[in-house]
């Protein structure tokens, strides 16, 4: 009778389990390629001296990565929400600072690193410019995040580049 009853709990446990992973509408391989990001960071600039601090965490039902950034400069600071879009097969990035900044960056994971940038538009000279941000899976742990503003397909200027270190 133990068994028969240990079976059944079994049974009953696994066919939740399958039951709500079904209903998980983004438990995909696709809505898990940002994971590497997820968690509570130190950023450090390339100098050594710290940028700020970022938290990363998924909401929504798994559907979205959202990102809380404070900066070491006084008063800054940002959030974007990332998602993967089922309609057009890519990733895609909404940032607000308090600045009242914005990017609307798409794109996708390429090997260990998410590839995100904007559409082009011009800047007050009337040359054409996009963001371009890179995040790389290190394989000790750490992500690089190499935020790049390209101008006329060739001028590159890097804007940030920061290394997330995970906060014990």
């Amino acid at each position: 009778m133990k068994n028969i009853t240990l079976l059944l709990t079994l049974v009953l446990f696994n066919s939740t389990l399958i039951a709500q992973n079904s209903t998980c509408k983004c438990c995909s391989e696709e809505h898990s390629e940002f994971d590497f990001w997820i968690g509570t960071w130190e950023v450090i600039n390339p100098d050594g001296t710290k940028a700020g601090e970022n938290t990363i965490k998924k909401m929504q039902g798994d559907c979205v990565l959202q990102e809380n950034w404070t900066s070491t400069t006084p008063g800054y600071t940002g959030t974007s929400n990332n998602f993967y879009n089922n309609k057009t097969k890519q990733w895609e990035q909404i940032w607000i600072d308090n600045q009242g900044q914005s990017l609307h960056l798409k794109g996708n994971k390429v090997g260990n690193q998410m590839i995100l940038r904007t559409d082009d538009e011009k800047n007050s000279e009337g040359k054409t410019f996009f963001h371009h941000i890179t995040w790389t899976d290190n394989e000790d742990g750490t992500v690089r995040q190499l935020w790049e503003t390209i101008t006329n397909d060739k001028d590159v200027t890097v804007a940030f580049d920061g290394l997330y270190k995970r906060k014990n």
